[in-house]
């Protein structure tokens, strides 16, 4: 867990996860920001190699990044207005006075591609003892699997659904719905209807290397390996290779649709 009653985040490779994963467009965080009406300390839970972090530093004063893993954190962006916590695996609500803020003192509470491993039961309340009353705002998100083109798409879905390992199947189905179903138990934040899922664009550019590290960076594909288990066989690389060759380009233009659900501490329970 990155950082308060997560349930058991995985580690990763923290070079691999860093290179295979995407980033997160800036209208993401400015939509965010545009809700959040103070913008003092932002706490960034379950950082990992820090993919949110820059974005917001440039939107807030302060930010906290927290994670379990010392390996990852070391990969994050050092900048004058982050700091980096390496955390145990839970987090209680006295962990999180001493180590990261007070209570009542968070504008925003961020969560990405992650919450989906976390106990939200214990997740949700350290977010409500430690998000502003009224207007402290958490934001979480998730990017669903890439989408290359015809061809590699089309070999790409028959390998993803295949794929299995601990937690893989219940953790991938939240992100495959787009993070609908996911207990979110807070109000909408003034100014929009509901708590979403807000649809963004992302794009990356990536080389079919690329694309095999972003595969390998999967929790189940390192459960496996660690198994023995080799889930992107020669065969497998082959047909991807074949499919993403087709049009004679290595460089191509990968987009990952990223869903925010975005809310605000209530009297909803």
């Amino acid at each position: 867990m990155a950082g308060s009653g997560e349930l058991a985040k995985p580690t990763y490779n923290a070079k691999l996860y860093s290179g295979g994963r995407p980033s997160y467009p800036p209208q993401l965080f400015h939509f965010i920001a545009s809700h959040t009406p103070s913008h003092l300390l932002a706490w960034d839970v379950g950082t990992g190699t820090g993919q949110a972090i820059s974005s917001l530093a440039e939107l807030y004063k302060n930010v906290v990044g927290t994670d379990i893993s010392a390996t990852q954190l070391e990969c994050a962006p050092k900048l004058l207005n982050v700091k980096y916590i390496q955390t145990p695996q839970v987090l209680s609500v006295t962990d999180v006075e001493q180590m990261i803020a007070p209570e009542s003192s968070i504008d925003l509470i961020t969560v990405a591609q992650a919450m989906h491993w976390f106990d939200l039961t214990k997740f949700y309340e350290v977010v409500r003892w430690a998000l502003k009353k009224p207007n402290g705002i958490i934001a979480a998100w998730c990017y669903t699997t890439p989408l290359v083109n015809e061809e590699v798409d089309a070999v790409f879905w028959p390998f993803y659904k295949g794929f299995s390992g601990p937690g893989w199947e219940e953790t991938t189905r939240a992100v495959d719905d787009k993070y609908r179903s996911i207990h979110f138990p807070f109000e909408p934040v003034d100014g929009l209807a509901d708590t979403g899922p807000f649809e963004f664009k992302n794009e990356k550019v990536m080389s079919l290397e690329d694309y095999f590290a972003y595969i390998r960076s999967w929790s189940a594909y390192n459960a496996a390996k660690e198994k023995g288990v080799e889930m992107l066989p020669d065969e497998q690389v082959e047909r991807f290779k074949h499919a993403w060759m087709n049009d004679g380009k290595n460089e191509k233009v990968v987009k990952f649709p990223v869903y925010l659900r975005m809310g605000k501490v209530g009297d909803s329970k």
